[in-house]
């Protein structure tokens, strides 16, 4: 769904994204006849009328060589968006010139390309999920219609396909990517180069990963951010064989102490410092 117009995009195996309107089914349902786009593809019967309300596409755009697996708009514009496949490109395009790509990325992964997702904070930044088990970060300024770019950086600590990434609504520089191997992750690209310690001791994880939720017991399918309650993700995984149902779905919460400024957590901290001294000395009595 694109956020700032009653618009539709879908990809699918026929390797095409296409562009759908709202209004035009409204419209079409409302006079009980069919609407078509002249800019629909010919020569497929798009030309007929059909039995009861239907709808021709705004626009088909062709670019990619294998099966289209997600797309995705810009935040700020109804006319430009982007789609992922499994011909391992990534493609930006603008409806306003045409149904060829603007932009082509040639083998952003070294696989399938799974999901993608444009920064609702910052229109330059996109992410991409893909069976390589990486998450990749890209500035479509440094991208070229040759297909020329490389990512700003890449996310390496899942252990299976990631199948899902998405930007938190709370924080412009916070995504989520979750995977096969049944976790999703909590990434800060800010974080990336800043050493983590605890306890005065170097910890060793990925490059701006700072939370992981293990509570699933097989491959996270999706997942999405509450915009309206901070840091609240719902997920949904696919365990059907190992739990006999459908899958499970969880709604959970990382603890604040997690995400908060470490001025702030610390001073909160060093309230409860003297009563778990007391504890201490009790217990070693």
């Amino acid at each position: 769904m694109c956020p700032t117009e009653p618009y539709v995009l879908s990809g699918g195996k026929d390797k095409t994204v296409v562009l759908w309107s709202i209004e035009d089914h409204v419209t079409s349902a409302a006079t009980g006849g069919s609407i078509i786009k002249p800019n629909s593809k010919s020569g497929e019967g798009n030309d007929k009328t059909v039995d009861g309300p239907s709808v021709g596409p705004r626009g088909i755009y062709c670019g990619h060589d294998d099966t289209v697996e997600d797309v995705t708009f810009c935040p700020s514009s109804a006319q430009e968006f982007c789609s992922v496949g499994d011909d391992s490109c990534l493609i930006l395009w603008d409806a306003r010139v045409g149904s060829s790509p603007v932009v082509k990325v040639e083998k952003a992964h070294n696989a399938d390309l799974h999901c993608v997702d444009w920064n609702p904070h910052d229109n330059n930044l996109i992410l991409t999920g893909s069976a390589d088990n990486s998450v990749r970060l890209f500035d479509r300024r440094n991208l070229t219609s040759n297909g020329v770019g490389s990512p700003i950086h890449k996310f390496e600590g899942h252990k299976a396909a990631v199948l899902c990434v998405q930007w938190s609504p709370d924080k412009s520089s916070v995504f989520g990517s979750s995977a096969e191997d049944g976790l999703l992750n909590i990434w800060d690209y800010e974080k990336v180069g800043i050493k983590i310690e605890r306890a005065g001791k170097p910890i060793s994880s990925p490059p701006g990963l700072f939370f992981q939720h293990a509570g699933h017991r097989d491959k996270v399918v999706d997942f999405h951010w509450n915009s309206y309650d901070p840091w609240t993700i719902v997920s949904v995984s696919d365990d059907c064989e190992s739990t006999g149902g459908g899958g499970t779905l969880q709604i959970w919460r990382m603890s604040d102490l997690i995400y908060r400024p470490e001025n702030e957590v610390l001073a909160e901290l060093e309230k409860f410092k003297s009563h778990v001294v007391a504890c201490a000395a009790k217990t070693e009595k």
